[in-house]
């Protein structure tokens, strides 16, 4: 890998870098931020699953509400916004990475039932 600084010298000098043998090149994807108002590819595959939408436990004490863009906002009794952070779906299955940094997973039973975290959770 370059160093910033190196790779805006290269690019200043007109020098071609060359990759030596056993180093490993930069990943080919565009890691850019996407431009406002546009949504990245994983957010556009999230909009498409059918588990997006609000799901509650019987009692009502948590609520989660997936969003289409890959995030979920879960609230807890009167607390609102009591965990937030990015999840994905893939088949029936659920991942979880909260914004303070731990992980969660979880499993759609059918269309309309979430088990996660200990918890049966129904659409509404």
């Amino acid at each position: 890998m370059v160093h910033r600084s190196v790779a805006g010298r290269i690019a200043m000098h007109g020098v071609i870098p060359i990759l030596l043998a056993g180093t490993n090149p930069a990943p080919a994807t565009d890691t850019r931020a996407p431009a406002r108002g546009q949504i990245t590819e994983s957010e556009a595959k999230m909009t498409e699953h059918a588990y997006v939408g609000m799901w509650v436990t019987d009692d009502g004490y948590v609520r989660q509400e997936l969003l289409p863009n890959g995030r979920y906002d879960e609230a807890r009794g009167s607390r609102r916004s009591a965990y937030r952070g990015r999840y994905e779906v893939r088949g029936s299955h659920i991942d979880y990475w909260d914004d303070t940094g731990f992980t969660a997973d979880g499993q759609f039973v059918d269309r309309d039932t979430l088990h996660h975290g200990g918890m049966v959770f129904r659409r509404r």
